[in-house]
């Protein structure tokens, strides 16, 4: 069974902290309804987010969405920071802006840095403001300073090709947050259009112009990941599957699956 790791307590909302330098190698695992962001400005090895292979050559920052499952490989000893930050966080916050910098870095598991001094003294503060045991006068609003700086300056660091979209439009923010809720997936580009209050061929032109797909292909995207990731890490059937992603029918989940896929869910299933 897929681990749920939770290292944030209940009542925290975010949380800064050094990277674990006795880490090496670790099971696959999820985030109990949370995003990590970790910054590594030493060690080596490989790093795994849903499938994909990720060389650690630092100074590089990854981020790891909620619903993603990863793990490492590491070798020399590890040195950095891992932000840690819940939904509620950015959805309490007054600032746009804020909101408008974490759909942006939300796009890009992988950012490999060119400067990390910046970086480095941002995550210094912002651990350093955190570990404050009493609270002080505008605690809050240095912390969220710091985060906006943080997150403005690693999406500097975006090629342009890759960040020219970011954040362009709202709609398509709130519908890469209904998607990232993998527990109600839906299969269906009509449902997440009722449910921003749009229309089908709306989404899909605000789709288009944010990210150059449909979104029918962005919804594939995380319907074909979740999917895997039911394969990999359950014992799951395919008709609990095909349920559980708003399939009628395990024949109709399992030519989706091979149209997107290539393979079936059960030949993928036997080569892990």
């Amino acid at each position: 069974m897929l681990e749920i790791k939770n290292k944030i307590e209940k009542h925290q909302y975010i949380k800064v902290a050094e990277f674990r330098k006795d880490i090496r190698r670790t099971a696959p695992h999820k985030h109990n309804s949370y995003m990590e962001f970790i910054f590594l400005t030493k060690g080596g090895g490989v790093h795994f987010i849903d499938e994909v292979a990720y060389q650690v050559v630092p100074p590089v920052l990854f981020i790891v969405r909620k619903e993603q499952v990863h793990h490492w490989e590491l070798e020399g000893e590890p040195e950095g920071y891992v932000l840690i930050i819940k939904k509620p966080y950015i959805d309490n916050s007054l600032d746009s802006a804020l909101k408008y910098l974490v759909s942006g870095v939300n796009a890009h598991p992988y950012i490999p840095l060119h400067f990390s001094h910046n970086l480095s003294s941002i995550f210094a503060l912002l651990l350093l403001e955190w570990k404050q045991e009493e609270a002080r006068p505008f605690q809050s609003e240095a912390m969220e300073g710091l985060l906006k700086t943080l997150l403005a300056k690693i999406l500097q660091e975006v090629p342009t090709e890759r960040s020219k979209h970011i954040g362009s439009t709202d709609t398509f923010q709130r519908f890469e947050a209904l998607l990232s809720e993998t527990g109600t997936l839906r299969n269906r580009v009509a449902y997440y259009a009722e449910q921003l209050n749009t229309t089908p061929q709306n989404l899909n032109a605000v789709c288009r112009r944010t990210v150059g797909q449909s979104a029918t292909a962005v919804l594939a995207g995380h319907i074909l990941g979740e999917a895997k990731r039911l394969l990999r890490y359950t014992d799951m059937s395919l008709g609990e599957i095909a349920g559980r992603l708003d399939f009628g029918d395990n024949s109709h989940f399992i030519k989706y699956f091979k149209r997107h896929a290539g393979i079936t869910p059960n030949v993928f299933r036997q080569r892990i």
